[in-house]
């Protein structure tokens, strides 16, 4: 058991630290079968673009290079000035030996963009959804958010989906919270989940998926918290606090990028499983372990964001591969599904239209 700083008699009953290897290791080994299987043939490509010289990022990006070389993967990291990115995600996207391209966030922050938004949400919106490994262009976050898990009509090609929330929902799956009894697609139903944080990148997405899945989710932002419901935002009622949603949270999502922000962990409910996010310590430790009984934590979740990294750029590979290295990425298949999505989206106004007569009509 990785040390947790807490002697094992100081320990709450039931109460331990979560390795991010132990929840990680079954997918290496999936993802390293994968590439036995290919039998000699060039494994998928990654290239990382790091434009900023945050440590933390540095950090992620050797985390990276060491696993892909371990796992049989090809990795490269490519520094590049931040004025440079855009035109070299132009020429990657066309680059048929790339099978995957991610971005070392943030570059620009909040910097605003000539099209609209932060220059940031524009970059994410420029990698090509053939080789998206992190799932945040507009393609992968519009699949997200309606629940549209697959990019074709066979669902046979599922959706990247976003490193980090996907390696929050697989340690959970890893934990046994959710429920394997229940449906996929309904497997947290009746839980209660606090996302501390509502970023595009991490916060907002993870507390979708945990919605999606059936869960009740407080998301909680710097002067907001918001209840995500399966394809809802509702506002909380009237007078509900911080505390009484993390009070009654069976899952807490810590997500601040912050070394001054502690939650409180006498809130923490018994039993619950709490995993920090953020690149700082977001609870005390020790003293969650030694006063919350049958709590679960995970204090750093680089290494399942790996794997799950590994895993999208089999993915794509998978979906997309063939059509990359014959440089046919007029995207047939994503025509296919964005012509899918409209359909879907045209039945859904649909539907809304008819409810919206029936409630004035008085017509079911």
């Amino acid at each position: 058991m990785q040390p947790t700083g807490v002697a094992e008699s100081d320990l709450a009953p039931g109460s331990r630290k979560v390795l991010a290897d132990e929840v990680a290791k079954p997918f290496r080994q999936e993802v390293r079968h994968a590439v036995a299987a290919l039998d000699g043939q060039l494994a998928p490509k990654l290239v990382g673009f790091l434009a900023n010289g945050d440590p933390a990022a540095k950090k992620y990006a050797t985390w990276t290079g060491k696993a892909f070389e371990a796992d049989g993967l090809r990795f490269e990291l490519r520094q590049v000035e931040e004025l440079e990115l855009e035109q070299v995600l132009e020429a990657a996207n066309r680059d048929p030996d790339i099978d995957g391209i991610m971005i070392y966030y943030p570059v620009f922050g909040q910097r605003p963009s000539f099209h609209g938004g932060s220059q940031d949400d524009y970059l994410r919106d420029t990698v090509s959804p053939y080789k998206d490994v992190e799932g945040l262009n507009h393609y992968y976050r519009s699949a997200l958010y309606r629940n549209r898990r697959f990019v074709d009509k066979a669902s046979a090609k599922k959706c990247a989906l976003p490193c980090t929330p996907l390696a929050v929902i697989k340690t959970l799956e890893s934990l046994e919270v959710y429920n394997k009894e229940l449906p996929l697609g309904n497997r947290m139903e009746g839980k209660v989940a606090v996302v501390v944080n509502r970023s595009e990148v991490v916060g907002r997405p993870v507390a979708a998926m945990l919605a999606n899945d059936g869960a009740t989710v407080y998301s909680i932002d710097v002067d907001s918290m918001y209840i995500f419901r399966r394809g809802r935002l509702d506002v909380c009622p009237a007078g509900m606090s911080i505390e009484e949603a993390v009070r009654s949270a069976d899952i807490v999502i810590l997500g601040v990028p912050s070394e001054s922000y502690k939650l409180d962990a006498s809130l923490v409910k018994e039993n619950a499983v709490v995993i920090n996010v953020s690149t700082y310590k977001n609870i005390d430790e020790k003293a969650l372990l030694a006063q919350r009984p049958g709590v679960r934590y995970m204090g750093q979740i680089g290494k399942v964001t790996v794997a799950m990294l590994e895993r999208n750029l089999m993915r794509l590979s998978h979906n997309f591969g063939q059509d990359v290295k014959e440089e046919k990425m007029d995207t047939q298949a994503l025509h296919d599904y964005q012509t899918l999505q409209i359909v879907h989206i045209c039945q859904e106004w649909s539907s809304m239209d008819v409810q919206a007569y029936s409630q004035v009509s008085g017509q079911g």
